[in-house]
């Protein structure tokens, strides 16, 4: 296989100006708004040709909030700055940052709608 295998995402939410007004001010991320199938979706940014993948925050019957099944890993600049930023908009620590051997660093939060967030840094140097 030539490519990762993970091509889009989306986080459950139930109430999506919060869950948006959370992602703007924890991760600095601006929304394309569109409904889709039913389904209120605010995609985050995407840029073709960076590396990585890109989703959005979804609403809808079909989704719901949780800690439990997949967890999907946010970079960040600085982890420790992101879960202030995260506990300050009404989120929580779940996971403190932690050293995952030569990849930087991870921690965990919850969202302001209940999700289990992972969030990835770089080691620097």
């Amino acid at each position: 296989m030539s490519k990762n295998p993970g091509v889009y995402f989306e986080i459950p939410v139930t109430d999506m100006q919060r869950a948006q007004a959370f992602y703007a001010a924890v991760f600095g991320y601006d929304f394309v708004l569109e409904r889709i199938h039913g389904n209120d979706m605010a995609f985050l940014p995407f840029a073709p040709a960076a590396k990585g993948i890109t989703g959005a925050l979804a609403k809808g019957e079909i989704y719901k909030p949780s800690h439990h099944g997949t967890l999907i890993y946010l970079r960040v600049a600085d982890i420790n700055a992101t879960i202030n930023l995260a506990m300050k908009h009404g989120g929580k620590e779940l996971f403190p940052r932690t050293a995952a051997n030569e990849y930087g660093f991870v921690a965990e939060i919850e969202d302001s709608e209940g999700n289990r967030i992972g969030l990835s840094e770089e080691k620097k140097g």
